[in-house]
C-alpha cells in the first residue's frame, strides 16, 4: 500500500511540476494581470507541495530551493523585482522544474523496474 502512495505522489509531482514550468514560461508573454496573480497563487501552492514531497525525501536542497520559491513568489506579500527580472526567475524555475522532471523519471523507471 505504501509503495502505490509513493508511485502515486511521484505523479502527482511530475503532473505539478510539468503544469507549473508551462504556466511560468506563459508568463514571458504579454498576459492580463489576473493570468500573474494565479501563476502567484499556483506556484506558491504548488511550491509548498513540491517542499513538502521533497521533505519526505529528505531531498534537504530541493526542501530549500521550492520553500524560497513559495515565499518569492506568494501573492499575499509581493516582492516586486521587475519584468525582466521576473522573466529571468520564471525561466530559471521552469529549468529547474523540468530538470527535477527528468530526474525524477529517470528515479521512476529504475524503482519500476526493481
Amino acid at each position: 500500500m505504501a509503495t502505490i502512495q509513493v508511485v502515486t505522489m511521484n505523479y502527482i509531482s511530475l503532473v505539478l511540476k510539468s503544469l507549473l514550468a508551462i504556466l511560468l514560461l506563459l508568463c514571458l508573454l504579454q498576459m492580463p494581470y489576473g493570468y500573474y496573480q494565479l501563476v502567484r497563487f499556483l506556484g506558491m501552492v504548488i511550491f509548498g507541495w513540491l517542499a513538502f514531497i521533497d521533505s519526505k525525501r529528505n531531498d534537504k536542497t530541493l526542501v530549500i530551493i521550492w520553500i524560497s520559491s513559495a515565499i518569492l513568489i506568494n501573492p499575499l506579500i509581493k516582492i516586486a523585482l521587475g519584468r525582466t527580472i521576473w522573466n529571468i526567475v520564471d525561466v530559471i524555475w521552469a529549468i529547474l522544474l523540468i530538470a527535477t522532471i527528468w530526474t525524477d523519471k529517470k528515479n521512476l523507471s529504475v524503482q519500476n523496474r526493481s
